[in-house]
């Protein structure tokens, strides 16, 4: 589920629909968690076979540990990617603000993280871009990755966070724990798949 201060809106003719900020949201603020709503597609289920529902799971699923994809249902599958991202998938599950995010600006994710399984062309509009994702992403940026998150998991209990019951209590009490211990992070190569399966 998207935080709740966002809607969305139409970006532009290249990029289609984007989320945006309806009101400030501080950095360490969930800003999306998975919640039993979403769509879990297991890689024997057979519509990962149907030729008219296949290019819809390409394009808004993500891929999670154990081939499983994930596809929102809400309106969080439309965030789009951006080098300069200022939301990031964490090891936890859940993905946090990276810095504050102001009214109005769109919410903007690191697609690194989500396993697809092919090389995708970037349009990010900002410099610096990557150009395009690849295979190797995880390799080359999951230090930098770790670092961002870390930078902010700390303020996660000082701020408002309507996603948390989302989490579950396993979850919760893993995060608490990191947060006032310094024990116990969880990296973002946890969601690294090593090979993704194109049925």
């Amino acid at each position: 589920m998207m935080h709740p201060d966002t809607e969305l809106r139409f970006v532009n003719d290249l990029v289609g629909m984007g989320v945006f900020a309806t009101a400030f949201i501080p950095a360490g603020t969930i800003t999306n968690a998975e919640d039993p709503l979403d769509i879990v597609i297991y890689p024997d289920n057979p519509v990962l076979h149907n030729p008219l529902l296949r290019p819809q799971i390409d394009k808004y699923a993500v891929v999670e540990p154990g081939q499983r994809r994930v596809m929102s249902w809400d309106l969080s599958k439309f965030v789009n990617h951006c080098c300069q991202a200022n939301t990031m998938s964490t090891g936890w599950g859940f993905e946090i603000a990276l810095r504050d995010i102001m009214p109005g600006e769109e919410i903007r994710d690191e697609y690194g993280l989500f396993n697809l399984p092919w090389t995708m062309p970037l349009t990010c509009a900002q410099s610096p871009c990557r150009g395009c994702l690849a295979h190797d992403d995880f390799e080359r940026y999951a230090a930098q990755w770790d670092a961002q998150i870390q930078a902010v998991l700390r303020r996660a209990m000082d701020v408002p966070q309507p996603l948390w019951l989302l989490l579950g209590e396993e979850t919760a009490v893993s995060l608490r724990n990191y947060i006032n211990t310094g024990q116990g992070y969880r990296s973002v190569t946890t969601l690294r798949v090593a090979s993704v399966s194109v049925p």
